[in-house]
């Protein structure tokens, strides 16, 4: 099944969080912290939203940061999925 979001959505996969740290010690389940960085999956076409234009910046492909506890968890086949607004995306990962 593929998901295509409506307006300003943005489906996305968070990346997996680091098992180690910089310094090699291996974390447990509870030590990592909730990834913020995720991989653009689909992007809504944008368009008008609540009275305003809105053109969309990321593209599917593009990695990203987004806020830490937005958007709407999803499973589809699986695979778990957030639905966020293209407002809860911080920053774009280079």
């Amino acid at each position: 099944m593929k998901l295509k979001p409506l307006a300003d959505r943005v489906v996305i996969k968070m990346l997996e969080a680091e098992e180690t740290t910089k310094g090699g010690i291996i974390l447990t389940g509870a030590a990592k912290e909730k990834p913020q960085v995720a991989q653009v999956l689909e992007v809504g076409p944008g368009g008008n939203v609540d009275g305003k234009e809105v053109t969309m910046l990321v593209k599917a492909g593009d990695k990203v940061i987004c806020s830490k506890y937005s958007g709407t968890e999803i499973k589809i086949d699986g695979e778990e999925l957030i639905v966020v607004r293209q407002n809860d995306i911080l920053a774009i990962v280079e």
